[in-house]
């Protein structure tokens, strides 16, 4: 009977410990880094975000086909979809940290893009510049 007992008791305390560490835990433990880096990574072509407020953004990931005067942007993506993209005065253009004028996009880059579903791009990702 002790045994059953002692048994119950920690089993309790173990049950006890786990719900206050899983009920102290942050939120953002929910989506571990790995799945956020499988779901974004570097195989990500084409992605719709859709916040809980209601915006509504877009990632697209590709090479350029041609850039129009630093008012458009022309993706061709991994499975073949070539996609516009608005640009504005306003859209970051980065690599590595550094941030570039909207003119140097070229073509035969690959970017990464993200922008709302009905506006311009925010931000163009240089990933890579092919070597001359």
């Amino acid at each position: 009977m002790y045994v059953r007992n002692r048994r119950f008791v920690l089993l309790a305390g173990v049950l006890v410990a786990l719900n206050l560490a899983l009920w102290l835990a942050p939120a953002g433990l929910a989506l571990r880094q790995g799945i956020v880096r499988a779901l974004f990574g570097p195989k990500l072509i084409r992605a719709e975000v859709i916040e809980k407020g209601g915006a509504d953004w877009r990632l697209d990931r590709g090479v350029i086909l041609s850039v129009s005067s630093g008012t458009q942007l022309t993706l061709r993506e991994a499975d073949g979809r070539i996609q516009a993209i608005p640009l504005s005065a306003t859209t970051k253009v980065i690599r590595f940290g550094v941030r570039l004028p909207v003119t140097t996009l070229a073509p035969h880059w690959r970017v990464l893009v993200t922008w709302p579903a009905n506006g311009a791009a925010q931000s163009v990702d240089v990933e890579r510049i092919p070597s001359k």
